[in-house]
């Protein structure tokens, strides 16, 4: 039997107005937060990164106070005290010179980290700036900037940190500006390949058509979705730095004596590794701890600030 449509009438009573405000029916009913603080929600919650975090704030606490109340500091010798091994007066012994390995120890590790962290951070201004402007620019621009970036590449880093190390006065500024002479070329090519994908997606041409100035699309649009590539290059270049670092220092280009780096001692702890090993062994580990907890951290920062990664 078909219903008779053509008589159907609509009761008013069937019906009854909403109730809630005009100023309420878009209201989002989860509570704001910004991108760093959901970020750090996310962060908090991978041990494994929390851990590694928690190992680089000691090593940094114990680099920046250990020498300061030590009663030894890093320059004084006593050569009736050579090459002890690890006591309660020394707790890690003494070098060649009866100089005590605990103060030299975190006061090479301060240098240390100042040399990785100051390269790594001139490198991530330089190579985003640089890589943002490439991409935005395009056409003649990208292309005079690419080639230079080709240059640069195609010349072996390590013979440009030698001949810096040779031709500036020796010093940690000198091995800092050497480490950022090519150290940013890496982020400016990720970040360039990043902001390509991204500049032409809606938006950015939303942001384009209400007249954004370029500037603030970069900073705003672009490069916090490039977060996680800036984030995780930075977090292997620090480590880098330092290796670099121990590196110059272990072939005599770098720090200088009396002063303390963990190349430095690694380098004179090799000399002695068959009668004293405890010179070697305790640079060894502090520097394997920094390089591994700086690359677990990264992944965990890279995991928690990816936009892309957000649920």
């Amino acid at each position: 039997m078909e219903a008779d449509t053509d008589n159907f009438v609509i009761d008013a009573k069937l019906f009854e107005p909403s109730s809630d405000m005009s100023s309420q029916r878009e209201r989002i009913a989860r509570v704001h937060h910004s991108a760093f603080y959901d970020g750090w929600i996310r962060l908090r919650k991978n041990k494994a990164a929390v851990g590694g975090c928690a190992v680089l704030v000691i090593i940094s606490l114990l680099a920046v106070f250990a020498p300061v109340f030590s009663q030894f500091t890093y320059y004084d010798t006593d050569y009736t005290a050579r090459f002890m091994p690890p006591s309660g007066e020394h707790i890690f012994g003494t070098d060649l010179f009866g100089r005590d390995l605990w103060a030299r120890l975190w006061y090479g590790t301060r240098m240390s980290l100042l040399i990785g962290l100051s390269a790594a951070f001139i490198n991530l201004f330089i190579g985003v700036t640089y890589g943002s402007v490439s991409a935005i620019a395009g056409g003649n621009v990208d292309n005079m900037m690419q080639r230079i970036i080709e240059l640069l590449v195609g010349i072996p880093s390590l013979i440009i940190l030698i001949l810096m190390m040779v031709v500036l006065p020796p010093g940690v500024w000198t091995i800092i500006i050497a480490l950022s002479v090519t150290g940013w070329v890496n982020m400016a090519r990720l970040v360039r390949a990043e902001i390509l994908r991204l500049k032409m997606q809606e938006f950015v041409l939303a942001a384009r058509l209400l007249g954004t100035p370029t500037s603030k699309i970069i900073i705003r649009h672009l490069v916090p979705n490039t977060v996680s590539v800036i984030v995780i290059q930075t977090m292997f270049s620090i480590p880098a730095a330092i290796f670099s670092e121990a590196f110059l220092s272990f072939i005599g280009l770098g720090i200088a004596e009396p002063r303390a780096s963990l190349g430095v001692l690694i380098n004179v702890g090799y000399g002695s590794l068959r009668t004293s090993p405890h010179m070697l062994i305790f640079p060894s580990i502090v520097i394997v701890l920094i390089m591994v907890c700086f690359c677990i951290l990264g992944d965990g920062l890279r995991d928690a600030f990816d936009p892309r990664m957000r649920q």
